[in-house]
């Protein structure tokens, strides 16, 4: 269902994955009212889980593009959770990723959708990506966002009142990552805020939406999806 493609920024350029809505393959290239979505990375680059992940959203009607976060450390990172050498160097990789030139290759990435014909764009992310998803609504001009178990969102919260599209906040209730006081932060940071929402899935751990992972729950994941997928549905059409 995908293809690599490239998205410049600056002089430079990065591979994205993109999976393309069935009537495009088919031949029809006209992009349709559901739009563009980003899809962002957990540790572990651009896997089967992410592309599984883009995949699933084109099979919803979206043009969705996951972009290679590690390119200016390490170009095609495909790694998994499966071994401790892998784990190590995800985060290595994940301790040398400057956020900052991360919010504009996302920016970038939107601006690349909305070249190929989607008249509006969303970002949803896990882990990592979940973080840089509430980054990219506080700096990005994307028309709606998820972020699933981000991490760290909780020292981000002051730049919440620069969130101008609807965001969702996925949080698993056990993820060690993201510990209770933080999901308090959180959730009381965003009550207030009109455009975006935080939800807390009792029960789940970190990565509870990660295809094959260890803790993945497919009644969250469907509930989180379902919440997402409204989401988009009225945001991006």
């Amino acid at each position: 269902m995908g293809e690599t493609v490239q998205i410049t920024i600056g002089k430079d350029y990065f591979d994205g994955y993109l999976a393309r809505p069935a009537d495009q393959i088919s031949g029809d290239t006209k992009v349709g009212p559901k739009g563009g979505v980003v899809v962002i990375q957990e540790i572990f680059g651009v896997n089967a889980d992410i592309k599984e992940t883009a995949d699933w959203l084109a099979g919803e009607g979206y043009l969705a593009l996951a972009p290679d976060l590690f390119w200016r450390q390490e170009r095609g990172v495909v790694m998994s959770d499966g071994s401790e050498a892998e784990w190590q160097k995800a985060i290595a990789l994940m301790n040398g990723y400057d956020a900052d030139e991360g919010v504009a290759d996302l920016q970038a990435c939107l601006d690349y959708l909305r070249g190929v014909g989607c008249a509006k764009v969303g970002t949803i992310g896990f882990c990592l990506g979940g973080r840089m998803v509430f980054l990219a609504a506080c700096r990005t001009n994307a028309d709606a966002h998820a972020s699933y178990y981000g991490v760290g969102i909780e020292g981000l919260l002051g730049e919440a009142d620069n969130i101008t599209a609807p965001t969702l906040v996925h949080i698993a209730s056990e993820d060690e990552f993201v510990p209770k006081q933080a999901q308090s932060a959180i959730v009381d940071g965003l009550a207030a805020h009109g455009l975006a929402e935080a939800h807390i899935y009792d029960g789940q751990d970190h990565a509870f939406a990660r295809h094959n992972g260890m803790h993945y729950d497919a009644a969250a994941t469907e509930l989180a999806h379902g919440r997402t997928l409204d989401l988009f549905a009225k945001a991006l059409a």
